[in-house]
């Protein structure tokens, strides 16, 4: 049976999969650590996330503090949850899947579009040298920019806009993820695509199942590769033009 990473919430499904809110402050922060161990064990290991710096990196990001409060009991549970402006935070396989699939080694530079949360970002940022984001949505990219600086993520920047035209000035990239889908990769991110680079997007009909997609570069050629079936929140902005 094919795979489906479903990107939407049900709140009764995630009350079935999450730990009730934490009361007692004094004992916060393990339980928190133990939810996080448990994510890495059973939803991230038991399935196909291999990557030992990968796995690493999910148990070290403390993924309850890029959420409002009100949700965060729900962090650790195997289902995307809502983080405002109609926006998800992914679940936590997804979010190791495109990272795995990006293969991130120390050296590299990457660029995201859709910075959500500032999650993914903050993954990144324990497995690469930069990382740019771009968010569309003022509130959170604000958000997502105060979270990361409070964490102490000083190699990621923050940027407020359409990510359609990527990020020129600092372009080529070797890794660019794409958290939202379309039904075409925009080019100018293929143009700002590094030799050896790859970029991850789901790519597909909103609304409907779309195709997680490879794209790498290699002497000068792009090559796609299909990765899983998966369900985004839709991209918005000058994509929606073309």
């Amino acid at each position: 049976m094919r795979r489906f990473a479903l990107l939407f919430l049900i709140p009764w499904v995630l009350s079935s999969c999450a730990s009730r809110p934490i009361d007692n402050p004094l004992t916060a922060e393990d339980d928190w650590l133990s939810q996080r161990e448990q994510m890495v064990e059973r939803q991230l290991e038991a399935r196909d996330i291999r990557t030992s710096r990968v796995l690493e990196a999910m148990w070290k990001v403390p993924r309850h503090l890029f959420m409002p409060a009100e949700v965060r009991h729900y962090a650790y549970g195997d289902s995307p949850v809502p983080i405002g402006e109609k926006q998800t935070i992914s679940q936590p396989y997804i979010v190791a899947l495109m990272t795995q699939t990006v293969d991130p080694q120390p050296h590299q530079r990457a660029l995201e579009i859709g910075t959500g949360s500032g999650y993914q970002a903050a993954v990144l940022a324990e497995l690469i040298r930069e990382v740019f984001t771009i968010e569309i949505i003022s509130s959170l990219g604000k958000r997502a920019r105060w979270t990361l600086e409070e964490l102490g993520y000083d190699n990621v920047e923050v940027r407020v806009g359409d990510g359609y035209q990527g990020w020129s000035e600092e372009a080529p990239f070797d890794i660019i993820l794409v958290t939202a889908a379309a039904d075409q990769v925009p080019q100018p991110l293929i143009e700002q695509l590094a030799e050896g680079g790859r970029l991850v997007m789901p790519i597909g009909p909103v609304g409907g199942i779309q195709a997680l997609t490879i794209l790498t570069r290699v002497e000068g050629e792009i090559i796609r590769t299909h990765v899983t079936d998966v369900r985004f929140v839709p991209m918005t902005g000058e994509i929606l033009k073309r």
